[in-house]
């Protein structure tokens, strides 16, 4: 058994929290089946993941198992925006599938990662080695990827705490009035079509900030800007859609929109901010717009 010892800091704390922030190389999700499964203890005994814990409380804790597959490297070119020895920023092309999964066994961004790079961070997941976040094949964009289990717990920590800010651009359906405007709508898996998630009460919380950046009135299009308090599955296109303005081209959410474009979502991560989880400096970066995405929109002004 390995453990640690709760810090004043750490005092009002979850037990599933703590124990993910230690460096536990698991997904939150996983960090809390390893407590429900019996193999994590406060002070000689069995917890809930949701336990509050208390300055001195003795964790202790069996090492996970680690999930072995063999990814084979591709060479496919990535536009890395920021590298250091921690950390890698990368602009994602739309099309491109973040990591293997059903269906996708290759040709997927984490197939060019370990093509390119010797390390990349044991994320509790072997199929995703270095992924701490990931955007849809469609969606094009920034993506943190960490290279170190340190730089792994840093931005997972970020994006669990909401203090990782990601900005999208989105050219959406019909002319929203308001110039600013917050959703806040819990999303869940859609019963009759597990393929989408929809706003559902019993849903987990999703937050979405938006502003109108122009409206294409002869278009009847609206370009807005989001901004993710939370990071649910596809949260800005089920957002979008839940108040009446779903986005552009997507096949999935709204998709009686295709008259501008039909490729997928015309849905762009262009700002990511965090701070570097070994230098502590804070770092922001944006992406233009894809080439495509732009001529759209010179062809409505």
């Amino acid at each position: 058994m390995y453990q640690f010892t709760v810090i004043l800091e750490e005092e009002g704390r979850r037990l599933d929290e703590v124990f993910f922030a230690h460096g536990i190389t698991l997904s939150r999700s996983k960090a809390a089946k390893h407590i429900k499964d019996g193999k994590v203890l406060v002070n000689g005994k069995l917890e809930k993941p949701h336990f509050i814990l208390s300055e001195g409380d003795v964790v202790s804790y069996e090492e996970p198992e680690r999930e072995t597959t063999d990814i084979e490297g591709e060479d496919i070119p990535l536009e890395i925006v920021y590298e250091d020895d921690d950390v890698i920023v990368i602009n994602k092309p739309a099309g491109l599938v973040v990591h293997p999964g059903n269906g996708h066994h290759g040709g997927t961004l984490v197939n060019a990662l370990v093509y390119r790079e010797s390390n990349l961070a044991d994320t509790g997941e072997a199929f995703r080695p270095g992924i701490v976040h990931r955007i849809d094949k469609d969606t094009s964009g920034l993506l943190a990827i960490a290279k170190t289990e340190i730089a792994f717990k840093g931005l997972a920590e970020q994006l669990s705490d909401h203090s990782m800010h990601r900005e999208y651009k989105a050219l959406v359906t019909g002319i929203i009035s308001e110039d600013d405007g917050k959703i806040d709508a819990p999303i869940a898996r859609d019963r009759k079509r597990p393929t989408r998630n929809c706003v559902d009460l019993s849903g987990k919380e999703a937050v979405t900030y938006f502003h109108v950046e122009q409206r294409y009135k002869r278009s009847n299009a609206t370009l807005v800007s989001c901004r993710l308090l939370t990071g649910r599955t596809h949260q800005i296109r089920v957002h979008m859609e839940y108040i009446k303005h779903p986005v552009v081209g997507d096949p999935l959410y709204g998709n009686n929109n295709k008259a501008l474009y039909d490729k997928g979502q015309l849905l762009h991560a262009y700002r990511l901010s965090f701070v570097h989880p070994v230098t502590k400096k804070q770092l922001t970066f944006e992406a233009p717009l894809p080439d495509y995405f732009e001529k759209i929109l010179e062809s409505l002004s």
